[in-house]
């Protein structure tokens, strides 16, 4: 169901409790049913999973969330607010650019050493070439 069909469907129900699986558009969404007076809860799918009977299918899916959400030991996940977000994605994001930025320098630092180790092999002076490798190496 899009979100506007969500939204119009429980706009018309008296505030009840709306339980979820807490994913990327969920916090979003959860903020939005509060608006409108209803109690959400949010759950990480791997408190849910136990729950799924047989095959995965949206119906079983839903059957597992509202039998997790009935649980009084259940764990919710707090609704985050749109900077909350924002922060997470920065940070993830910065992550993958640092992860990025060492897997290059890793794999050059490789291709350079073999280089050296090729043109030793010839007889080729490669004394400057072995200095900067040994002074440059990045970090593990």
């Amino acid at each position: 169901m899009r979100q506007q069909t969500i939204l119009g469907f429980a706009a018309k129900l008296r505030a009840c409790v709306v339980a979820m699986e807490a994913c990327c558009g969920a916090h979003c969404l959860g903020r939005l049913l509060i608006n409108q007076g209803h109690t959400v809860r949010l759950m990480s799918p791997e408190y849910v999973r136990p729950y799924v009977k047989a095959q995965k299918n949206d119906d079983r899916d839903a059957e597992a969330i509202a039998e997790a959400a009935s649980r009084p030991t259940m764990r919710f996940v707090e609704i985050k607010s749109e900077a909350q977000l924002d922060i997470q994605t920065l940070h993830r994001v910065r992550s993958r650019l640092v992860a990025a930025r060492k897997t290059l320098l890793n794999q050059l630092f490789a291709l350079l050493l073999s280089a050296v180790t090729s043109s030793r092999r010839a007889g080729a002076s490669s004394n400057r070439l072995s200095m900067l490798l040994l002074t440059t190496r990045p970090s593990p």
